[in-house]
């Protein structure tokens, strides 16, 4: 059985301010003081894992450590099959040292050409993997995916990383024209978040 949080306050492992954002958003109803890695001073640790859930509780249990709090991380990233699923744990890196996700969108797009497919409509999606680390290093473990196809040239400015160039199955806009509470209600992040929230904030009875 998944351990239960019981604390008042927590701390979002991340340096990235727009899975930042979503992660507050999400964490809003339940009525946590939270705090960030970046505002507490924390590091960012190197992430040397190879896959979505080992980086999430490298970050995850950093953030534990560090601030003797519990902790909540996030890693993920955007999975092309025609791409041998890349960009995959590597997604922020193929963003550069700046975090320029629209050159991350043109690799992409460059890459499925190199292949000799179609950029539009190339299946793709998203992994999040979330962690939630205590102080005394026990961490407990949700993933969540959404799946869709891409479209070039990015459309939308909500959102971020590779979020304008994904259209989730069923609809015909990406991730980057959807408002934020649309986003939320079939993300892959809410979807393992809502895991999360089923093992660790609800009770038993």
């Amino acid at each position: 059985m998944a351990r239960k949080f019981s604390g008042d306050r927590l701390v979002i492992a991340s340096h990235n301010a727009g899975k930042v954002r979503e992660m507050i958003e999400l964490m809003a109803p339940f009525g946590v003081e939270v705090h960030t890695a970046e505002a507490l001073g924390l590091a960012e640790p190197e992430e040397t894992g190879t896959t979505f859930r080992a980086n999430g509780e490298l970050k995850a249990r950093a953030s534990a450590l560090g601030a003797k709090l519990p902790a909540f991380a996030d890693d993920s990233g955007l999975v092309v099959p025609a791409l041998n699923g890349d960009p995959g744990i590597y997604s922020a890196r193929w963003a550069g040292e700046t975090r320029d996700f629209g050159i991350a969108m043109n690799l992409v797009e460059d890459a499925l050409k190199k292949t000799g497919a179609s950029p539009e409509d190339a299946n793709a999606y998203f992994v999040s993997a979330l962690c939630l680390c205590w102080p005394d290093g026990h961490v407990e473990n949700f993933e969540g995916e959404v799946h869709g196809t891409l479209s070039f040239p990015p459309r939308g400015d909500n959102g971020f990383g590779y979020d304008p160039i994904f259209v989730p199955d069923g609809y015909n806009v990406t991730f980057g024209e959807m408002p934020a509470v649309e986003k939320h209600a079939l993300s892959h992040r809410a979807r393992a978040f809502e895991k999360l929230v089923a093992a660790c904030f609800q009770s038993d009875g």
